[in-house]
């Protein structure tokens, strides 16, 4: 059984129609318009750091399985996130989709993407301490988008190892 946030199944619907619209009058059906490169199949996340999974979360019971940890004064190497179906596969997205990182405390991390939008980016530790981060696949304009799927907050530890 799929949990949704209240706004989700209107947003979803709405996206529906607007794909259907647009998948709509071209001709014979293409094999490659199917809802494979739609939102409405995303059920999660996974976030990768030198290809390695360092942590996962599953929209159906929305917990996370892992955090992020990073010394204060330092950043990660690149961790990409990548939005996945129920059987962990990526979800292949159009170009009108971005990803929007909020994290809670930026006094004491920050997510810091090389392009605005783009589906990855750098944790810096700031000062010690923990904080929240909640990772949102976003549908339209950069900066002026709205949100399809949102992930709880995600834990994340800077601390001197």
């Amino acid at each position: 059984m799929r949990h949704f946030q209240p706004k989700l199944p209107l947003t979803l619907l709405t996206a529906g129609l607007l794909v259907l619209a647009a998948c709509g009058d071209d001709g014979p059906m293409d094999p490659e318009d199917d809802h494979e490169d739609h939102a409405e199949e995303v059920e999660g996340v996974i976030l990768s750091l030198s290809g390695q999974p360092i942590a996962a979360y599953n929209g159906e019971t929305g917990q996370w399985t892992g955090e992020l940890e990073v010394e204060p004064g330092e950043e990660t190497a690149h961790i990409q996130v990548v939005f996945v179906d129920h059987n962990a596969q990526a979800v292949a997205l159009d170009d009108d989709f971005y990803l929007l990182v909020e994290v809670e405390d930026a006094s004491v991390a920050e997510f810091e993407q090389d392009t605005p939008g783009e589906f990855g980016g750098h944790l810096h530790g700031v000062a010690e301490g923990d904080t929240d981060v909640t990772f949102s696949l976003m549908h339209g304009a950069v900066g002026s988008g709205h949100a399809d799927f949102v992930t709880a907050p995600l834990h994340v530890h800077v601390h001197e190892h």
